[in-house]
């Protein structure tokens, strides 16, 4: 079941608000002695999280279907990064990460309990039997907590953000369980900031005839201009206007750019928030991250939703051009810092 995005909590109708997990989403099948770890294009985690499937087998029912969220917890808040080294394709490496950056799964709905197929059953009712089937839970496997409460969701939302979380998801007291069915309702942080446009890459089969994404740029503490993310999702007709827009600024781009060291390397730079532009990572095989260098003069205003160390956590969007400002004035302090807040509280155990 997926959710549908929306700008500000609900106010009328009956809710039930859990916070918004940022790891990888996960039905769990237990079936006796199996344990089936489903991802959300349908394939087996089993592999890459060996250390949940000895507490799983033994703390759920022999038979149950549940849905939940894998994520690993580092320094008291959630850590993506080290989330997405798990998903590697050397065993020897994925059982020495289970043991430095073990992952936990949080569960937040239950879809069957012995032979009985819950889905249209109320989330009311589903929630209080898993509750019930989890009173006695220990790490690394954890309830989300939830309430019906909007103030309280409403808190959850300002302070659990410091812990790494995404936001806050609203479930109808009594709705059914729809897969593929974007039923739930979720609100997510989103936050705008001035960055340095650094270089484009072109459309999937435009044939170089229209812009995908723009890749951005903000200055460290150092002066180096650093890869942040990219901003697209750009109407046709803009991606098209764009190769003119941009055409100017690809003239003697590399010259001086401070990306001129990227742009000559084919290899990937895996140091955790420093991935080169055009560099592979073990999430984009196959496709094309090939760019085109810009001269960093262009400013771009982007929203985007929460930082991931150094980076956008996702794809930012694109606001509007920002010629008013100063490119040097695209810094790291423009960022909003968000207090951290210990993850163990909001776990509970």
């Amino acid at each position: 079941m997926l959710a549908k995005r929306i700008g500000e909590l609900p106010a009328a109708g009956q809710w039930i608000f859990e916070p918004k997990w940022d790891g990888f989403r996960a039905l769990v099948f237990h079936d006796g002695d199996e344990i089936f770890i489903q991802s959300r294009d349908e394939k087996s985690l089993n592999r890459y999280f060996p250390e949940l499937l000895g507490p799983l087998r033994s703390q759920l029912p022999a038979r149950s279907v549940v849905d939940g969220e894998i994520v690993v917890a580092r320094n008291g808040a959630l850590d993506f990064e080290a989330l997405q080294l798990r998903i590697h394709p050397a065993a020897s490496r994925v059982n020495l990460l289970s043991r430095e950056s073990p992952a936990s799964i949080v569960l937040f709905d239950l879809l069957s309990e012995g032979n009985q197929d819950l889905r249209s059953v109320a989330f009311r009712e589903r929630r209080m039997k898993l509750e019930s089937m989890l009173s006695a839970a220990a790490p690394p496997i954890h309830l989300t907590p939830a309430t019906t409460d909007l103030s309280v969701a409403a808190d959850w939302f300002r302070r659990f953000e410091g812990a790494g979380l995404d936001g806050v998801v609203a479930k109808a007291i009594s709705g059914k369980y729809e897969s593929n069915k974007r039923v739930m309702l979720k609100v997510k942080h989103e936050r705008d900031c001035d960055c340095v446009v650094g270089g484009f890459r072109w459309h999937k089969n435009s044939e170089r005839a229209a812009v995908g994404s723009l890749l951005l740029g903000l200055y460290d503490d150092s002066g180096a201009l650093q890869h942040v993310g990219v901003c697209g999702s750009f109407k046709d007709s803009v991606r098209r206007d764009l190769v003119e827009y941009l055409a100017p600024y690809r003239r003697d781009a590399l010259v001086d750019h401070p990306w001129k060291a990227w742009a000559e390397h084919d290899s990937a730079d895996d140091q955790p928030g420093r991935r080169m532009p055009g560099g592979q990572s073990r999430w984009s095989q196959g496709k094309d991250l090939s760019w085109e260098p810009l001269r960093p003069e262009l400013v771009v205003e982007v929203a985007y939703e929460h930082m991931q160390g150094p980076r956008f956590r996702h794809l930012a969007q694109f606001r509007r051009w920002r010629p008013d400002k100063k490119t040097r004035d695209c810094t790291y302090a423009q960022l909003e810092v968000i207090r951290p807040f210990e993850l163990a509280a909001i776990f509970g155990n």
